[in-house]
């Protein structure tokens, strides 16, 4: 059974805000199940279709903006072109900004779990430190959320996510850690997985450079975050380090990106999927391992006992697969709240700046989150609590 919160553009007029609107329970069907291998010579022309459905005239002239551009190949070099550092609108203040290092480890994550990570395809070494930078709103204690930033596992970093975890810590009331984690192709898969499975294995210790903490732990990335942050996740079942709630916007979740939305929103629509093809044969180089390192067959296998809020983009190429990621993990018997947004762009939570309607559904998503996050530490505090502690104190 899978909770859907259908949040249109009729909805937000008559409630001001998706806490708001409507909600009911989805059968789920059986599922139509994509083929993992990449298709030779691929095609991904695609049509751009009008955008009299995009959510306010400010989304419309970004989209306008982008579709002007001229088209540039995707190449290692362009990969160097988006990693160079660029200004970028400052995000809201906090008390506590700062940059933190996750210690080194002598022992390969592989070795201590017998042989990679579940998802990887062996044993990744981490002699080296891990930088991450927190985010607090305040000096009392705080849940935490371990954050997994997007850019198509070959870009994006520290300060391209900088603005969005700011509001993660405000709206959804939680401490950010944000993990920059190792890039492709310099870093193919499973390298990203493991760096944030050593991030949360060091947070479950609670040490003291986070601040005060309360029980509980959530795990959030966006896009190709989304899809490492479900991998990392996988890869700690059964151990203290396994995530309490997982926040999935728009992941990647079928790396062979052979459903429908690839082809009706493949370009034009702020996701060219020709770039996010050749950013996937960096991160997965062997074309035979893209469904190990896809989502969407990893929960067919694998079934997640981690709460998951999914959100999905209506205008983006990978609109089904996160909707088929839902699907899955609720037949597993995972609990998911997922949150369609049939008028916005993939990408839309860092958008806030540019549409109006963006930045209403970004803030009503963190907010959201931050309830589940919330609820889900109160009843583990409530189940760890001595018999005879008042209020769930220990």
């Amino acid at each position: 059974m899978l909770l859907v919160s259908n949040i249109g553009r009729k909805d937000r007029g008559r409630h001001s805000g998706s806490e708001s609107a409507m909600t009911w329970i989805m059968q789920v069907p059986p599922p139509t199940l994509p083929t993992y291998r990449r298709k030779p010579q691929q095609d991904f022309r695609c049509y751009r279709g009008p955008m009299d459905a995009v959510a306010d005239p400010a989304l419309a002239a970004w989209l306008t903006e982008v579709r002007a551009a001229p088209a540039i190949p995707p190449s290692l070099a362009q990969i160097r072109r988006l990693r160079a550092p660029r200004p970028r609108e400052a995000g809201p203040g906090l008390s506590e900004v700062r940059g933190i290092e996750i210690p080194a480890r002598e022992d390969p994550i592989g070795e201590r779990r017998g042989g990679g990570t579940r998802a990887g395809t062996g044993s990744i070494t981490d002699h080296v430190p891990l930088r991450a930078r927190l985010y607090r709103s305040g000096p009392e204690a705080l849940s935490l959320t371990v954050f997994v930033h997007g850019g198509g596992f070959v870009f994006g970093g520290l300060e391209s996510h900088d603005r969005l975890c700011r509001r993660l810590a405000l709206l959804a009331g939680t401490a950010v850690l944000a993990v920059d984690y190792r890039l492709a192709p310099e870093h193919p898969a499973p390298a990203a997985v493991d760096d944030v499975m050593r991030a949360l294995e060091w947070v479950a210790s609670r040490p003291k450079e986070l601040g005060q903490l309360l029980p509980g732990t959530g795990l959030a990335g966006d896009s190709a975050g989304g899809l490492i942050a479900y991998l990392a996740a996988c890869g700690l079942a059964g151990t203290p380090a396994l995530p309490d709630v997982l926040f999935l916007a728009y992941p990647n979740a079928d790396l062979s990106l052979s459903l429908q939305s690839v082809s009706e929103k493949g370009e034009g629509w702020g996701l060219s999927v020709q770039d996010l093809a050749f950013y996937i044969a960096q991160w997965v180089p062997d074309a035979s391992l893209l469904g190990k390192f896809s989502p969407v067959e990893v929960a067919r296998a694998q079934p997640l006992p981690v709460r998951t809020l999914l959100a999905t983009a209506g205008h983006d190429p990978l609109r089904d697969e996160g909707k088929l990621l839902a699907e899955e993990l609720a037949r597993g018997g995972t609990g998911v709240e997922y949150r369609p947004h049939p008028d916005l762009v993939h990408g839309f939570l860092t958008l806030d700046a540019v549409s109006p309607a963006a930045r209403h559904a970004g803030d009503s998503l963190l907010a959201a989150y931050g309830a589940l996050l919330s609820h889900t530490a109160m009843l583990r505090r409530d189940r760890n609590a001595p018999p005879d502690a008042p209020n769930g104190a220990t």
